[in-house]
């Protein structure tokens, strides 16, 4: 089974929370920790963006496993290909279920990054990380049209099984690549604040969109109570799918 196969499974699973992850963008373990424990009812994916990874490093993605997380590295690799693959190489033994890099850094670069995760993996005996190529961010509202286009066939012929986009972007990358898991965020539930985020999104429009998995950050992680907040919003989310049980699922490696 590919590494895209194990992340995605379509139409067998319809767990939300298999498809919710949640961001952990704090520069402290213990309060990441706290937080993931919080939430982990209703989020099986955890976030470690740039800010907790620079706190804590490797601990931080082996602390979330072991609670029982899938762990999404979020660092967005981007530098000469032979960087990429020696970084990807050794990320990849840390156990990180999903890890990107900036699709931007052109085909050579993100093919690096897939042959590193796929090495440093089979050396530590470890299931491939599921590679996913950052296409445009959802802060960025000022790029031309053909850049999606162009970074999601980047993607494809580099051997990414993913991408990260907006979810306005979801279904022209489906077209272009239907088989690419979609990594959506900026969620944000409808009247809440979109912060920095210029194409932030509600999660039933990115799941209505063709979205795989959700990252959902400041609207639960910011919230006076984080397990009422995220309660509320992926029971409502599991409730549409039970309405709507066509649409494809997340599971669990």
């Amino acid at each position: 089974m590919t590494p895209a196969e194990t992340a995605v499974t379509p139409r067998k699973n319809s767990d939300v929370r298999n498809r919710m992850a949640i961001a952990l963008d704090v520069d402290d373990l213990v309060e990441a920790a706290r937080i993931a424990r919080e939430v982990r009812p209703w989020f099986g994916v955890a976030k470690v963006g740039l800010e907790l990874f620079s706190a804590a490093g490797p601990d931080a993605v082996l602390e979330l496993v072991d609670t029982g997380y899938r762990v999404f590295l979020d660092l967005k690799l981007h530098d000469i290909p032979t960087t990429v693959r020696r970084t990807a190489q050794v990320i990849a033994a840390i156990d990180a279920s999903y890890v990107t890099m900036h699709a931007a850094g052109g085909r050579a670069m993100l093919r690096a990054g897939v042959e590193g995760l796929a090495h440093g993996a089979a050396g530590a005996g470890v299931v491939t990380p599921v590679a996913l190529a950052v296409t445009v961010l959802t802060s960025d509202d000022d790029v031309p049209p053909h850049v999606l286009g162009k970074r999601v066939k980047a993607a494809l012929d580099a051997g990414c099984a993913g991408i990260v986009c907006a979810s306005s972007d979801v279904r022209e990358a489906k077209q272009l690549a239907p088989r690419l898991v979609t990594v959506v965020p900026g969620i944000r539930p409808a009247g809440a604040s979109r912060h920095d985020q210029a194409r932030a999104s509600t999660p039933q429009a990115a799941l209505a969109a063709g979205a795989d998995v959700l990252v959902i950050g400041r609207a639960v992680t910011a919230a006076a109570d984080r397990a009422k907040a995220a309660s509320e919003l992926v029971g409502s989310l599991a409730l549409e799918r039970r309405q709507r049980p066509e649409d494809a699922a997340v599971t669990p490696r």
